[in-house]
């Protein structure tokens, strides 16, 4: 019989976000699957959890997800966590669910921290409706992308990094209309959180004053 492949969210920043839940289950599992063991190491020592970990990362071989996936078909319980927040949102997560579902392996989720949703929540929109956007590519497609963002009546979320924030606000500065307000929040739930609020140009000028080292989630407003 197989084991269940349990789907296990962890903190984005503040290590105090772990459910009690999600500590049960990585207490319970027979194995934790996870993108970088050294992160995941952290995360267990603060709670004083001992597991063996299966590396499992974008650049993971095919002879690393058979070995998860054999892990559950011998019957025992594997956790999967990626480095930080909910799994299966930009991480291979989304590829191991694929795979334990193809195989009839039971998935079960344990929810908790995301980026995604710690954004919407604060970010003073009405995000009944929205589009997400993962991270904005490096080179190829971004013009086409600000574009879309910008004719787009709903909202647009989207990751960015600390290298491209300022050329991603200067480039949204040209697609959008100036009045378009926008959400920043830089090192969310973390030690330096700062949160944004305002036009493009308002945004650029906050973030300067204070500073673009971090990782970032923005979301542009709707048009109305």
């Amino acid at each position: 019989m197989n084991g269940t492949l349990y789907i296990v969210a962890t903190p984005i920043g503040n290590l105090e976000d772990m459910t009690l839940r999600a500590v049960r289950m990585l207490k319970e599992a027979d194995a934790i699957a996870c993108e970088d063991t050294r992160v995941t190491a952290k995360l267990l020592a603060r709670y004083a959890i001992a597991k063996p970990l299966l590396a499992l990362h974008e650049h993971s071989n095919r002879g690393q997800m058979e070995r998860v996936i054999q892990t559950l078909q011998e019957g025992k319980t594997v956790a999967y966590v990626s480095d930080a927040g909910t799994p299966g949102v930009n991480d291979p997560g989304g590829k191991l669910v694929q795979v334990a579902v193809e195989k009839g392996i039971p998935v079960v989720p344990i929810p908790g921290a995301s980026a995604v949703t710690a954004a919407i929540s604060v970010c003073g929109f009405a995000m009944d409706e929205f589009h997400y956007a993962g991270f904005i590519p490096h080179k190829k497609g971004r013009k086409t992308l600000f574009t879309e963002i910008a004719a787009r009546e709903v909202p647009t979320i989207f990751f960015e990094s600390t290298h491209r924030i300022l050329k991603t606000l200067e480039e949204l500065r040209g697609a959008l209309a100036s009045d378009r307000r926008i959400f920043v929040g830089r090192e969310l739930t973390k030690q330096f959180e700062t949160l944004y609020r305002g036009t493009v140009d308002e945004v650029r000028v906050a973030l300067q004053d204070t500073s673009i080292k971090g990782e970032f989630v923005v979301i542009v407003g709707p048009t109305v």
